[in-house]
């Protein structure tokens, strides 16, 4: 990617480092019992009931209730960036790539990230209360990535976050046999597709559950940095004025919360949550911009380790105040990634051509 595209490097790697603050302060403060909980999988209106009163009544824990209830829409961001990334690699100049190595080749690079924070997790969650009931298959199911089509996921995928492992397996699938070189047209048709099997569910239903873990639920974000991807290759890019984006990011943050509250909209609220974060991106001064890439190129270590520092810190906040176990979590979970990314950095890449 060089300045001609939509999102260059450097704001590509912004977008990671934002995406994974909101992820991994999320995955902590919604564990708060106090804490506004999030609509991910499923559409309760008491979560946006309670989203309500904390604005309407702002207090000391308001940080928090909006972490809890916003921090996971660092997801459809990164899955954004993953349909972005795919057309810029593989669309651009580059020969075909057939389904198996495409497949064995990101399996294996998704392999290599997990498994050294599972397999840490697992020391860390064997000695601290609270052990997890971890059974064989499951096991085996979220090392094949295939643990988010069993039933119940939100019982079995431990850690949490690892369920996004499975989602990516799966889009990548997706994009190989359905997308991949094929118009633009079939993406938008498929989110389309993806977005009226979830509309007509019941909002609190496990079937709208089970559809938000797989590539169903994740199609909208995905499809849209496929189009985006694409719409890059055009020439001449628009290089918008920082007004321009001023306005886009007012616009977008308030259509953000206002669509949060309809069933309808809510489906929609990660087109508005990516936008959002591009308009950010698009406007930090050089300094926040370089240390948002900064964390941006820890965000895979990050991803995988944070779920031991939050197995660790958690109980320091359920018993005192809660922004000093935030505290002590966020750091602890950067150095944890910074070891668990000079651990990954030891295991050989994949290859997807032989000649690499």
């Amino acid at each position: 990617m060089n300045e001609e595209k939509i999102l260059n490097r450097a704001e590509c790697s912004a977008l990671r480092g934002l995406a994974i603050a909101g992820i991994v302060l999320h995955n902590y403060c919604h564990w708060l019992g106090f804490a506004v909980k999030e609509n991910e999988y499923q559409y309760f209106t008491a979560n946006n009931a309670g989203l309500q009163h904390a604005l309407a009544h702002p207090d000391g824990q308001l940080f928090i209730h909006l972490l809890s209830y916003f921090g996971h829409y660092g997801v459809p961001i990164f899955l954004f960036l993953s349909g972005f990334g795919l057309v810029m690699k593989y669309e651009n100049g580059r020969k075909p790539v057939g389904c198996w190595r495409f497949a064995r080749y990101n399996y294996l690079k998704l392999l290599r990230m997990m498994i050294v924070g599972f397999v840490a997790f697992l020391f860390v969650d064997a000695i601290t209360p609270g052990r997890f009931p971890f059974h064989w298959d499951n096991v085996v199911a979220q090392l094949l990535m295939y643990i988010n089509v069993l039933p119940h996921p939100d019982n079995i995928i431990w850690p949490g976050p690892y369920w996004f492992f499975g989602l990516m397996m799966q889009l990548y699938l997706v994009y190989r046999l359905l997308l991949y070189r094929r118009r633009t047209e079939y993406v938008v048709l498929l989110i389309l597709g993806c977005w009226l099997l979830q509309v007509f569910c019941d909002p609190f239903g496990e079937t709208l559950n089970r559809l938000r873990y797989n590539c169903i639920g994740g199609m909208l974000p995905f499809g849209a940095g496929i189009i985006i991807g694409r719409l890059g290759q055009l020439k001449p890019v628009t290089h918008h004025s920082r007004r321009f984006w001023a306005v886009l990011l007012v616009a977008a943050a308030a259509l953000t919360l206002l669509m949060c509250f309809s069933y309808q909209s809510w489906f929609w609220v990660p087109v508005m949550v990516i936008t959002t974060a591009v308009a950010i991106v698009k406007l930090l001064p050089a300094s926040w911009l370089n240390a948002l890439v900064w964390l941006g190129g820890l965000s895979a270590a990050l991803f995988v380790s944070h779920p031991i520092a939050r197995k660790v810190f958690i109980p320091l906040s359920r018993r005192g105040d809660p922004y000093d176990g935030l505290m002590l979590y966020v750091i602890a979970a950067i150095a944890i990634a910074w070891l668990t990314k000079l651990v990954i950095d030891r295991i050989p890449k994949p290859k997807l051509d032989p000649e690499q």
